[in-house]
């Protein structure tokens, strides 16, 4: 692999060696890798380890078979595949309801299978959604930029936006929710608020709009990770997801009505801002038939 990019004008002056473990992650035998075999030219010449990079400047790194061994996994369909971004080093789709992100078995078929054969190589996954939930998602077209994504994401510099159909009138405009989330001791599938052994999760949650039938359509923002976060937040505070199999399995609503509406960034390598927001054709149909 090899990877061209110039120094963004905002990241200030470092040395070579602070810019590769600091700025891009690149772990300590990747970078020994790089040092030894001179894999690494700034505007086009070979340096060394405490020289200075800066704005402007054109750094080229190249990776061996040996640095990131290829992960070999099976092709799925690209034609299932509805691109929304893509650059040299990452891929953002908008997912399908009833569609893993990626398989719990080597063979099993899921999102990251067609995304992969979309794309024509092996990418990886930086976040998941649910199967029954749909809209936005990220992957990583290659090892070099997965950790550089991972860390964003940790540092919750990633916003992921999401839209709700939820039973009852919200009575309030804004709404934090902070209850912890633990696993359901008698149902493996689910999870449920959990104050004492629950970890904490907090999500925050604007009313966008009230329908005549008592729905409300509602905007979840995620500080938190938990699996099923605002399905079991939204249960528990009596405002149910309309055709929720799991938490609300009495509503006849055709698919779980929560869909990763947004999803925001700033490119790690180009510090461009990105910014995304799409819906599915199902989520619309069902919004309309619904409020």
């Amino acid at each position: 692999m090899k990877f061209t990019f110039v120094i963004p004008d905002s990241l200030p002056e470092m040395t070579v060696k602070v810019f590769l473990e600091e700025q891009l992650l690149i772990p300590r035998k990747i970078r020994h890798f790089l040092r030894i075999k001179k894999h690494i030219l700034i505007n086009q010449e070979e340096v060394h380890w405490h020289q200075t990079v800066k704005s402007g400047d054109e750094c080229q790194l190249i990776f061996d078979e040996e640095d990131y061994p290829t992960k070999e996994i099976v092709w799925g369909n690209p034609n299932l595949v509805q691109e929304v971004y893509q650059d040299q080093h990452l891929i953002i789709v908008n997912k399908p309801e009833g569609m893993k992100t990626h398989g719990n078995q080597p063979e099993e078929i899921a999102l990251l299978n067609h995304v992969s054969a979309y794309v024509g190589q092996t990418c990886y996954v930086v976040h998941r959604l649910d199967k029954e939930t749909s809209g936005l998602i990220l992957f990583a077209k290659n090892p070099f930029i997965l950790p550089i994504l991972n860390r964003l994401l940790e540092k919750k510099e990633i916003s992921r936006e999401y839209w709700a159909l939820v039973e009852g009138k919200v009575g309030s405009k804004e709404l934090i929710f902070r209850d912890k989330i633990g696993r359901d001791r008698h149902d493996r599938r689910k999870r449920l608020v959990d104050p004492k052994n629950g970890q904490y999760a907090e999500t925050h949650v604007t009313r966008l709009k009230e329908f005549k039938d008592s729905t409300s359509l509602v905007r979840c923002q995620l500080k938190t990770g938990r699996t099923h976060q605002i399905r079991v937040h939204l249960s528990h505070h009596n405002h149910p997801i309309l055709g929720d199999p799991l938490y609300n399995p009495n509503s006849k609503t055709s698919r779980l009505m929560l869909h990763a509406y947004k999803l925001s960034f700033t490119h790690p390598l180009t510090l461009e801002k990105l910014s995304f927001t799409v819906l599915s054709d199902t989520f619309e149909k069902e919004l309309k038939k619904n409020g």
